[in-house]
């Protein structure tokens, strides 16, 4: 009841914003997790109002709506979110926006390619910003909904989006230059707090495992642990690897799961999963961020 009570709130606050005015000519554009901002930021750059309602270290998983943010969803003219069923908490308010142009980036993907998952709720794993291709795909998505937006700025747009879009290449050929010459097969083995990193892995060849499943709202339970602890000791894994977004403990719990049996597992280091670092550094970026993944996961483990 809760629930529903407070969708319908933010329903009615959009109802009765939708009028406001513009405070300038600008298109306003609102997005979710720091990743879609950051794409969007590339491709709009100075000619819309961006603004993120996810910051640095922020569980999309796990988020709600602030009362700031129902008012910035309310102004916007366009919402870019992933989809999937990522931001969960705010997919019904979403769907219940008849008024607003709202865009999931993940309605482009072919969803025969994606990664099923009987465990949650959409059946597929929603992070598919760890597939460059995908998010090559999503870059010429988000170009083609802000040229219709604003014809008059498609020449900008278009050559905003070929830029990024060779940056995007030369990531992908760089990361998989990285794993090939650092980093033997036997020990492409990531495992992580959740199952964030499954495209990262079928893209470079990592075997993948997450203690939580592919949503942080799934606890992890003394059986997981246990089940764990017993695979990285059978493949001799010698490091594992926290994330900025979700706490630190479960993995800390596992590591000490791990080392009781005599087995030495190191944490090493924090990776980026649901959230970019921080505004204004190079991990803040989608690029800035794929790169220190890449080298904290090749670095511990080889």
């Amino acid at each position: 009841m809760q629930r529903y009570l407070y969708i319908t709130i933010i329903c009615l606050t959009f109802f009765n914003c939708k009028n406001e005015k513009k405070t300038n000519e600008k298109l306003n554009v609102v997005t979710t997790t720091t990743m879609i901002t950051d794409l969007i930021k590339n491709i709009g750059g100075e000619h819309i109002n961006l603004q993120g309602l996810m910051g640095s270290g922020v569980d999309p998983h796990l988020y709600k709506a602030s009362e700031g943010d129902v008012t910035k969803l309310a102004n916007a003219d366009i919402i870019f979110y992933n989809g999937l069923h990522l931001e969960g908490k705010l997919v019904e308010v979403f769907e219940k926006m008849k008024n607003k142009k709202t865009i999931a980036i993940s309605d482009v993907l072919d969803k025969n390619t994606l990664i099923g998952s009987e465990y949650f709720a959409s059946n597929y794993d929603p992070h598919i910003w760890f597939n460059v291709d995908y998010w090559i795909k999503a870059t010429e998505y988000v170009t083609e909904i802000l040229v219709d937006a604003i014809p008059d700025k498609k020449a900008v747009f278009e050559s905003n989006r070929a830029n990024y879009i060779k940056n995007l290449g030369a990531l992908k050929a760089s990361v998989h230059s990285i794993i090939k010459a650092s980093l033997p097969k036997e020990k492409r083995i990531l495992v992580t707090a959740h199952d964030a990193f499954n495209y990262f892995g079928r893209s470079f060849g990592f075997e993948v495992v997450g203690l939580q499943g592919l949503s942080t709202a799934t606890e992890a339970g003394v059986q997981d642990v246990q089940k764990l602890s017993a695979f990285i000791i059978e493949k001799n894994v010698k490091a594992i690897f926290v994330e900025s977004s979700v706490p630190k403990r479960t993995i800390e719990a596992l590591q000490a799961a791990v080392n009781s049996k005599g087995h030495d597992v190191t944490i090493g280091g924090s990776l980026y999963s649901d959230a970019l670092g921080n505004a204004g550094t190079k991990e803040g970026t989608y690029i800035g961020m794929f790169e220190y993944n890449v080298n904290t996961i090749v670095n511990a483990l080889k």
